[in-house]
Protein backbone atom coordinates (compact mmCIF):
# COMPACT_ATOMS: atom_id res chain seq x y z
CA UNK A 1 0.00 0.00 0.00
CA UNK A 2 2.76 2.43 0.93
CA UNK A 3 4.48 1.77 -2.42
CA UNK A 4 1.27 2.48 -4.34
CA UNK A 5 0.71 5.72 -2.45
CA UNK A 6 4.31 6.74 -3.14
CA UNK A 7 3.87 6.02 -6.90
CA UNK A 8 0.62 7.95 -7.02
CA UNK A 9 2.27 10.95 -5.38
CA UNK A 10 5.15 10.79 -7.85
CA UNK A 11 2.68 10.66 -10.80
CA UNK A 12 0.81 13.64 -9.42
CA UNK A 13 4.05 15.57 -9.01
CA UNK A 14 5.01 14.84 -12.61
CA UNK A 15 1.60 16.06 -13.82
CA UNK A 16 1.94 19.24 -11.79
CA UNK A 17 5.41 19.85 -13.18
CA UNK A 18 4.17 19.34 -16.78
CA UNK A 19 1.27 21.70 -16.16
CA UNK A 20 3.63 24.34 -14.80
CA UNK A 21 5.92 23.95 -17.81
CA UNK A 22 2.95 24.36 -20.16
CA UNK A 23 1.85 27.52 -18.38
CA UNK A 24 5.39 28.90 -18.45
CA UNK A 25 5.63 28.21 -22.21
CA UNK A 26 2.28 29.93 -22.88
CA UNK A 27 3.33 32.94 -20.84
CA UNK A 28 6.64 33.04 -22.69
CA UNK A 29 4.88 32.93 -26.09
CA UNK A 30 2.57 35.77 -25.10
CA UNK A 31 5.52 37.83 -23.92
CA UNK A 32 7.36 37.27 -27.21
CA UNK A 33 4.25 38.24 -29.15
CA UNK A 34 3.91 41.47 -27.20
CA UNK A 35 7.58 42.24 -27.71
CA UNK A 36 7.22 41.71 -31.47
CA UNK A 37 4.20 44.02 -31.56
CA UNK A 38 6.11 46.63 -29.59
CA UNK A 39 9.02 46.39 -32.01
CA UNK A 40 6.80 47.20 -35.05
CA UNK A 41 7.70 50.47 -36.71
CA UNK A 42 5.02 53.13 -37.34
CA UNK A 43 5.11 52.25 -41.04
CA UNK A 44 4.40 48.58 -40.25
CA UNK A 45 1.56 49.53 -37.96
CA UNK A 46 0.04 51.71 -40.70
CA UNK A 47 0.40 48.87 -43.18
CA UNK A 48 -1.33 46.49 -40.77
CA UNK A 49 -4.16 48.95 -40.23
CA UNK A 50 -4.59 49.42 -43.98
CA UNK A 51 -4.74 45.66 -44.43
CA UNK A 52 -7.41 45.32 -41.73
CA UNK A 53 -9.45 48.16 -43.25
CA UNK A 54 -9.19 46.59 -46.72
CA UNK A 55 -10.36 43.20 -45.40
CA UNK A 56 -13.24 44.80 -43.52
CA UNK A 57 -14.29 46.75 -46.61
CA UNK A 58 -14.15 43.60 -48.78
CA UNK A 59 -16.34 41.71 -46.32
CA UNK A 60 -18.85 44.57 -46.23
CA UNK A 61 -18.93 44.66 -50.02
CA UNK A 62 -19.57 40.90 -50.19
CA UNK A 63 -22.42 41.23 -47.71
CA UNK A 64 -23.90 44.10 -49.74
CA UNK A 65 -23.79 42.03 -52.93
CA UNK A 66 -25.44 39.07 -51.21
CA UNK A 67 -28.17 41.34 -49.91
CA UNK A 68 -28.75 42.86 -53.37
CA UNK A 69 -28.95 39.40 -54.94
CA UNK A 70 -31.44 38.17 -52.32
CA UNK A 71 -33.51 41.33 -52.76
CA UNK A 72 -33.59 40.95 -56.57
CA UNK A 73 -34.57 37.28 -56.32
CA UNK A 74 -37.32 38.12 -53.84
CA UNK A 75 -38.64 40.75 -56.27
CA UNK A 76 -38.35 38.57 -59.36
CA UNK A 77 -39.59 35.28 -57.88
CA UNK A 78 -41.51 36.39 -54.80
CA UNK A 79 -44.76 34.96 -56.21
CA UNK A 80 -43.20 31.64 -57.23
CA UNK A 81 -45.02 29.48 -54.66
CA UNK A 82 -48.29 31.33 -55.19
CA UNK A 83 -48.04 30.88 -58.96
CA UNK A 84 -47.36 27.15 -58.62
CA UNK A 85 -50.41 26.72 -56.37
CA UNK A 86 -52.56 28.74 -58.78
CA UNK A 87 -51.83 26.23 -61.55
CA UNK A 88 -54.18 23.87 -59.72
CA UNK A 89 -57.04 26.11 -60.85
CA UNK A 90 -56.12 25.50 -64.48
CA UNK A 91 -55.95 21.75 -63.82
CA UNK A 92 -59.39 21.79 -62.21
CA UNK A 93 -60.84 23.72 -65.14
CA UNK A 94 -59.43 21.18 -67.58
CA UNK A 95 -60.75 18.25 -65.53
CA UNK A 96 -64.20 19.86 -65.31
CA UNK A 97 -64.23 20.35 -69.06
CA UNK A 98 -63.31 16.71 -69.73
CA UNK A 99 -65.91 15.46 -67.25
CA UNK A 100 -68.65 17.52 -68.89
CA UNK A 101 -67.64 16.44 -72.40
CA UNK A 102 -67.78 12.76 -71.34
CA UNK A 103 -71.19 13.08 -69.67
CA UNK A 104 -73.62 11.23 -71.93
CA UNK A 105 -76.69 12.93 -70.38
CA UNK A 106 -75.71 16.37 -71.64
CA UNK A 107 -73.53 15.46 -74.60
CA UNK A 108 -74.26 17.39 -77.83
CA UNK A 109 -76.64 19.77 -76.05
CA UNK A 110 -76.51 23.55 -76.30
CA UNK A 111 -76.13 23.86 -72.52
CA UNK A 112 -72.90 21.86 -72.64
CA UNK A 113 -71.55 23.94 -75.51
CA UNK A 114 -72.16 27.17 -73.56
CA UNK A 115 -70.50 25.74 -70.46
CA UNK A 116 -67.46 24.66 -72.48
CA UNK A 117 -67.24 28.12 -74.07
CA UNK A 118 -67.23 29.79 -70.64
CA UNK A 119 -64.59 27.38 -69.33
CA UNK A 120 -62.39 28.09 -72.36
CA UNK A 121 -62.75 31.85 -71.82
CA UNK A 122 -61.73 31.54 -68.16
CA UNK A 123 -58.82 29.32 -69.16
CA UNK A 124 -57.58 31.81 -71.77
CA UNK A 125 -57.91 34.70 -69.33
CA UNK A 126 -55.82 32.88 -66.74
CA UNK A 127 -53.15 32.01 -69.31
CA UNK A 128 -53.10 35.69 -70.36
CA UNK A 129 -52.63 36.82 -66.74
CA UNK A 130 -49.81 34.30 -66.32
CA UNK A 131 -48.06 35.59 -69.44
CA UNK A 132 -48.24 39.17 -68.14
CA UNK A 133 -46.38 37.91 -65.07
CA UNK A 134 -43.72 36.10 -67.14
CA UNK A 135 -45.25 32.66 -66.64
CA UNK A 136 -45.26 30.74 -69.92
CA UNK A 137 -46.50 27.22 -70.79
CA UNK A 138 -43.83 24.74 -71.85
CA UNK A 139 -43.97 23.41 -75.42
CA UNK A 140 -44.54 19.68 -75.37
CA UNK A 141 -46.46 18.09 -78.27
CA UNK A 142 -44.12 16.91 -81.07
CA UNK A 143 -41.10 18.10 -79.08
CA UNK A 144 -38.20 15.84 -78.15
CA UNK A 145 -38.34 14.78 -74.50
CA UNK A 146 -36.23 17.12 -72.37
CA UNK A 147 -35.71 15.84 -68.79
CA UNK A 148 -35.22 19.44 -67.65
CA UNK A 149 -38.72 20.40 -68.83
CA UNK A 150 -40.73 17.21 -69.29
CA UNK A 151 -41.52 14.19 -67.17
CA UNK A 152 -42.38 11.03 -69.11
CA UNK A 153 -45.30 9.18 -67.52
CA UNK A 154 -45.78 6.47 -70.16
CA UNK A 155 -44.78 5.28 -73.62
CA UNK A 156 -47.08 5.01 -76.64
CA UNK A 157 -46.30 2.88 -79.68
CA UNK A 158 -46.12 5.15 -82.71
CA UNK A 159 -44.10 4.38 -85.81
CA UNK A 160 -44.83 7.77 -87.36
CA UNK A 161 -42.69 9.59 -84.76
CA UNK A 162 -39.06 9.32 -83.76
CA UNK A 163 -38.58 7.46 -80.52
CA UNK A 164 -38.77 9.80 -77.50
CA UNK A 165 -41.05 12.31 -79.22
CA UNK A 166 -43.85 13.70 -77.06
CA UNK A 167 -47.21 12.57 -78.46
CA UNK A 168 -49.51 13.39 -75.54
CA UNK A 169 -49.59 16.04 -72.81
CA UNK A 170 -51.12 14.73 -69.59
CA UNK A 171 -50.52 17.89 -67.58
CA UNK A 172 -49.26 21.20 -68.92
CA UNK A 173 -45.95 22.46 -67.55
CA UNK A 174 -44.93 26.08 -66.97
CA UNK A 175 -41.82 28.25 -66.68
CA UNK A 176 -41.52 31.40 -64.57
CA UNK A 177 -38.89 33.42 -66.46
CA UNK A 178 -35.86 31.12 -66.42
CA UNK A 179 -37.12 28.89 -63.58
CA UNK A 180 -39.13 25.70 -63.90
CA UNK A 181 -42.47 26.22 -62.20
CA UNK A 182 -43.50 22.63 -62.84
CA UNK A 183 -42.60 20.07 -65.54
CA UNK A 184 -44.95 18.88 -68.26
CA UNK A 185 -46.30 15.38 -67.63
CA UNK A 186 -46.21 13.65 -71.01
CA UNK A 187 -46.40 10.43 -72.98
CA UNK A 188 -43.60 9.69 -75.44
CA UNK A 189 -43.49 7.59 -78.58
CA UNK A 190 -41.72 4.27 -78.93
CA UNK A 191 -41.26 1.87 -81.81
CA UNK A 192 -43.38 -1.25 -82.01
CA UNK A 193 -41.79 -4.46 -80.77
CA UNK A 194 -42.21 -6.11 -84.17
CA UNK A 195 -40.31 -3.30 -85.86
CA UNK A 196 -37.51 -3.58 -83.33
CA UNK A 197 -37.22 -7.32 -83.93
CA UNK A 198 -37.21 -6.79 -87.70
CA UNK A 199 -34.54 -4.11 -87.39
CA UNK A 200 -32.42 -6.44 -85.27
CA UNK A 201 -32.81 -9.28 -87.79
CA UNK A 202 -31.93 -6.98 -90.68
CA UNK A 203 -28.87 -5.78 -88.80
CA UNK A 204 -27.81 -9.37 -88.05
CA UNK A 205 -28.26 -10.34 -91.70
CA UNK A 206 -26.19 -7.35 -92.83
CA UNK A 207 -23.42 -8.32 -90.40
CA UNK A 208 -23.44 -11.91 -91.72
CA UNK A 209 -23.21 -10.68 -95.31
CA UNK A 210 -20.25 -8.46 -94.40
CA UNK A 211 -18.46 -11.38 -92.74
CA UNK A 212 -19.09 -13.66 -95.73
Amino acid sequence: MEKEETLNKEDQNLKDENSDLSKDKQASDETEKKEEEEQLSPEDEIANLKDKVARTFAEMENQRRRFEKEKDEAFEYGGFSFARETLNLLDNLERSKQTLENDETIKDKDTLKKLIEHIDIINKDMISIFKKNNIEPIKAINEKLDPNLHQAMMEVEDDTKDQGTIVQEIQKGFMMKDRLLRPSLVAVSKKKVEDKQNNQKNQENEEKEVKN
